[in-house]
């Protein structure tokens, strides 16, 4: 049985690892080296496109940080849950939507993001 609670919990601390060398070891630990992961905004794949990924947010976002927003759900080897990224302790510009797909070991496979509040350029 996976804790979809700390699943979640991990995912957000990988996308809120600011340094390469946090971020690599963060991102290993809870994602598989082939992961898959697709949002509006991007289609990477691997380790290393998931590390350039977190990057490029905290480039185009310094300062900011990502949180949970509301319950995390799960079942077999799926989970979703609702995210937030801005300034701490603001209340969020950037609202999302992940599903992830965990592996047998409970690492995540495959991201499947949606993105629900984005503030007009």
């Amino acid at each position: 049985m996976n804790d979809f609670n700390a699943i979640a919990a991990a995912y957000i601390e990988a996308f809120n690892a600011t340094g390469a060398v946090e971020r690599k070891r963060l991102v290993s630990d809870v994602f598989t080296p082939e992961v898959a992961y697709t949002d509006p905004m991007a289609a990477v794949a691997g380790h290393g496109g998931i590390e350039a990924f977190i990057a490029g947010a905290h480039q185009q976002f310094p300062g900011w940080v990502f949180t949970l927003v509301g319950p995390v759900d799960g079942h077999g080897r799926q989970a979703r849950f609702a995210w937030g990224l801005g300034p701490e302790g603001a209340e969020p510009p950037v609202v999302g939507f992940d599903v992830v797909v965990l592996d047998d070991d409970g690492r995540i496979a495959q991201v499947l993001g949606f993105l629900d509040k984005v503030p007009s350029a």
